[in-house]
């Protein structure tokens, strides 16, 4: 989503621990798990996404407890929907769901898995997903997006 793309793009604090790559801080996110996070941002924001998901892969397994966890989950779903890895990309995004059901990134999966479920000709699912995300996420700025792209879908 081209939101937080903008965020992630923004530069990085200096300080230990500090901006994770969404401009805010990683509280709790040792300066080794911020560096390594922000490695495979890297990799992302050049277009290597292959390399962006071993990376994010890698940070999951070595620090799977990380306050930056869940945006490492939503990113792997991100590099695969930009690989056009359609199917990978929402078992991803189900997988940041299913465990991380409260992180602020659920409802921009949700928007990730709709754009997949286009790109695969399943309006049907997009739809209702994205009605999903509109009716639990009310307030979100995801919500705004789902709204724009029901409008069209209609």
């Amino acid at each position: 989503d081209s939101r937080l793309k903008r965020l992630e793009q923004a530069p990085a604090a200096a300080a230990p621990g500090a901006a994770a790559g969404d401009g805010k801080p990683a509280l709790g996110a040792s300066e080794a798990e911020t560096r390594a996070y922000e490695l495979a941002q890297q990799q992302r924001r050049i277009g290597n996404y292959q390399g962006a998901i071993a990376a994010f892969q890698a940070f999951l397994a070595q620090y799977p407890r990380s306050p930056l966890a869940h945006r490492a989950q939503y990113w792997i779903g991100d590099s695969q929907y930009n690989l056009r890895d359609f199917k990978s990309a929402i078992a991803s995004q189900q997988k940041l769901i299913a465990g991380y059901s409260d992180s602020a990134s659920v409802p921009d999966a949700l928007l990730n898995i709709a754009s997949c479920q286009l790109e695969l000709g399943d309006s049907t699912a997009a739809r209702k997903t994205l009605d999903g995300v509109v009716t639990r996420y009310p307030t979100s700025e995801a919500a705004e997006e789902a709204k724009r792209r029901l409008a069209t879908l209609k």
